[in-house]
């Protein structure tokens, strides 16, 4: 069964089980490997992505729930807020191991997006969920706050 969606900008029809994890999808079948397997049950955030612009959890969203949708990942995300959040994670050496950085960068971005002054409540309930192994949780929260000053001026 095919399904139609845009993925990074780019209109795709994507033939198979509309019941298929989307993580799997992006992976297996289209070779996006920047959204990463971590847990399977949505409670890692290393495989979030946007759906029309809201983070989810690709493991635990399947293809048939993308139909229509927008979805960016990692590869394709490109805004101001993305742009200055990639600039802050890298001036403030945010990652040790690297493995959760795109899920705690999609999520970031999205809450920059919608949030472009966050408070530390604003960053800790948006990036509840963001597990990091390393425990980098300061410079990225340090980060975030950047990636805004930037965004200001």
């Amino acid at each position: 069964m095919a399904t139609s969606l845009t993925l990074n900008g780019e209109a795709r029809v994507i033939d198979a089980d509309p019941q298929t994890p989307l993580l799997w999808i992006l992976r297996d079948t289209l070779g996006l490997t920047g959204t990463k397997f971590g847990c399977g049950v949505a409670q890692c955030g290393a495989c979030t992505v946007h759906l029309d612009g809201t983070p989810v959890r690709s493991c635990q969203t399947v293809l048939g729930d993308a139909e229509g949708a927008s979805i960016t990942t990692i590869e394709g995300i490109e805004s101001p807020a993305a742009a200055a959040i990639r600039a802050a994670w890298t001036e403030l050496d945010v990652p040790q191991c690297g493995y959760c950085q795109s899920g705690q960068i999609m999520a970031a971005t999205a809450l920059l997006t919608e949030t472009p002054k966050p408070t530390d409540a604003d960053i800790d309930a948006a990036m509840d969920g963001n597990v990091c192994r390393c425990a980098t949780y300061a410079r990225i929260r340090s980060a975030i706050h950047l990636a805004a000053e930037k965004m200001e001026g």
